[in-house]
């Protein structure tokens, strides 16, 4: 699985119910069970595809050098990463660094595609993780220990000594977008510019657009990533905004209303004709548009 795999935790949930909703109104019940107590099952799949908690493919299968790192949570979870520097001491020490968060599904080995584009076309320092409970991490994913294990990872750049210097880029795709924007509001003066990409409002908004029958449930949802409250606190931050016009599973009037709401002055949309959920980033312009915001508001913020 790569880059193009499947969004499992919206697709799993939305099919559930749409399966429990068809059955009549003497399911209702049973939707609202699901709602509450398989949600967590459904939004952070970390099994799927099988062999995705054992079987982590590794940066050096694409050419790049790099550090094999566990780091433990202030909560004692021991979180997985692969630390791709680059050779040159300058970009190394001087250049931009940027932190994937991954999508729901899978485990950082996945996403080595597109850390290799990172670290190979825009010539970044790349910081790959999993989250707790994702490839070889331990613990359970929620959405109060994936904020934890952000936070770790960020203190161990902001303290590693080849890379505190350098300028730091949030990227993040579906959840990740979440992940990411969550930590850019809390760090905002920390951080160089975010990168989100076909995520979403919030878990409760959500739902009820996919399956109207849902929308009288989702006081039940414990999962909350409440993307366009947090985005409300950034201010100045660069952030460019990647939409797929085709997106199957996140409708794109989320990030639309996402960008539409962000009150940071440097904000850019960028929009895909004909690009679904997850192959958004194979689109014509993809790259280009993240090298020329780089250089708009990263690189040159450096010099």
């Amino acid at each position: 699985m790569d880059g193009t795999s499947q969004d499992w935790s919206i697709r799993l949930l939305l099919k559930s119910l749409k399966i429990i909703s068809a059955t009549g109104i003497s399911c209702i019940g049973t939707l609202a069970v699901i709602l509450y107590f398989a949600q967590s099952a459904l939004i952070y799949p970390s099994s799927f595809p099988p062999g995705s908690r054992t079987d982590v493919p590794t940066p050096d299968r694409y050419g790049i050098p790099f550090e094999d790192i566990t780091l433990e949570t202030k909560d004692g979870e021991q979180i997985k990463l692969f630390v791709m520097k680059q050779t040159d001491p300058e970009l190394r020490t001087d250049g931009q660094t940027v932190i994937i968060f991954c999508a729901n599904a899978g485990n950082m080995g996945h996403r080595l595609p597109i850390a290799s584009a990172f670290y190979k076309i825009l010539q970044y320092n790349v910081v790959l993780f999993s989250y707790r409970g994702y490839g070889l991490s331990t613990g359970k994913p929620s959405e109060a220990g994936i904020k934890i294990d952000s936070e770790t990872v960020f203190e161990y750049i902001k303290k590693e000594k080849e890379l505190k210097d350098t300028s730091l880029i949030l990227y993040g795709q579906s959840l990740g977008g979440a992940v990411a924007i969550y930590l850019a509001a809390k760090h905002e003066e920390e951080v160089a510019g975010l990168i989100v990409e076909n995520t979403f409002r919030s878990i409760p908004s959500l739902i009820p657009m996919v399956l109207p029958v849902a929308q009288y449930f989702t006081f039940l949802c414990h999962q909350i990533w409440s993307s366009e409250k947090l985005l409300l606190q950034i201010r100045k931050l660069p952030i460019l905004f990647l939409s797929g016009e085709k997106d199957e599973i996140v409708p794109p009037v989320h990030m639309k209303v996402l960008h539409e709401i962000c009150q940071s002055p440097n904000k850019v949309w960028r929009q895909f004709a004909n690009a679904t959920h997850n192959e958004t980033y194979l689109k014509d312009g993809y790259w280009t548009s993240i090298i020329d915001f780089s250089n708009d508001f990263i690189v040159k913020k450096t010099q």
